[in-house]
């Protein structure tokens, strides 16, 4: 069954001021769904929202159709949440923590718990740590804890905020497979600021700026929108001021003791500039970049 989240008009200022959420409207379905924006963006405020943690200032969300907000139980019981600081229980084993975490779920027969926790402890490859305490456990073991506990009582809609946070390439890739793998009957919802991992995983995203979604649709597709546009040329670290005055600079990386700027521009801004081909990191800069320019 195909699975759908219908968020409309969707705002929230706290307490302080601080407008996190900014009119959000999106529709998400089965697949990996990539939330992408900087630090500060509003990607966590959206995810609890989602997540019935926090309640909204205005706007709906759908799942399936059913509104969530007025029965914030209903998505609660249909969701796996993997927030970007996932706290454990110290000197639990992962065994036992499962289990207790299966009954806070509703989960009360037995039998059917026990066969459900051994097989997610098999798909995150943690069954022969299963007697460990997870406070023992390395990063990339605890996230792919995170996921066992998240597909407890198996979710239609998962939510996974920063999850790569801190890992090794290897843990990295792992967890992206298992990631994807799930992503394949269900909503996964990766919110994160790596664009890498969008890339790599998602079939559609948005991006997220300042509480507002500047930019949605499929990553192939939107980096192509960028082709014949991007130039690239190596400067030294001084010259990058006056660069950024002059031209539309999205990025700049120091290779080699030289600094290598991207730049936006319809046509050629000089012969001493290289044509490169967009990637998707180009693309989220350059919108990044639009938002920050002075109106």
């Amino acid at each position: 069954m195909s699975n759908s989240l219908e968020i409309h008009n969707l705002s929230k200022t706290y307490s302080n001021g601080v407008k996190a959420l900014d009119d959000i409207s999106i529709r998400i379905e089965n697949g990996m769904f990539g939330l992408l924006g900087p630090n500060g963006a509003g990607k966590s405020s959206l995810m609890r929202t989602i997540a019935m943690l926090q309640t909204s200032d205005a706007g709906t969300i759908n799942f399936n159709g059913e509104q969530v907000l007025k029965t914030p139980e209903k998505i609660r019981s249909i969701l796996g949440y993997l927030p970007q600081d996932f706290g454990v229980y110290p000197g639990i084993s992962a065994w036992d923590l499962l289990h207790h975490l299966a009954v806070l779920k509703g989960i009360t027969d037995g039998s059917a718990r026990t066969n459900q926790i051994t097989q997610l402890l098999h798909q995150t490859n943690l069954f022969q740590h299963r007697k460990k305490a997870v406070s023992s456990f390395s990063g990339g073991m605890k996230q792919r804890f995170g996921i066992a506990q998240a597909l407890l009582g198996n979710p239609k809609l998962i939510i996974v905020d920063e999850p790569t946070a801190g890992l090794d390439p290897e843990e990295r890739n792992r967890f992206l497979n298992l990631l994807a793998e799930i992503g394949e009957h269900v909503i996964v919802i990766l919110s994160t600021h790596l664009v890498d991992d969008v890339q790599e995983l998602c079939t559609q995203m948005a991006v997220l700026g300042q509480g507002k979604i500047l930019a949605k649709g499929n990553p192939q597709a939107l980096t192509k929108s960028l082709e014949g546009k991007i130039w690239s040329k190596k400067i030294e670290k001084s010259e990058l001021a006056g660069y950024q005055t002059e031209y539309n600079v999205i990025s700049s990386k120091l290779i080699a003791g030289k600094t290598k700027i991207h730049i936006a521009s319809e046509k050629s801004p000089g012969s001493d500039f290289e044509p490169v081909r967009p990637s998707l990191e180009d693309y989220y800069f350059s919108i990044l970049q639009t938002q920050n320019s002075p109106k």
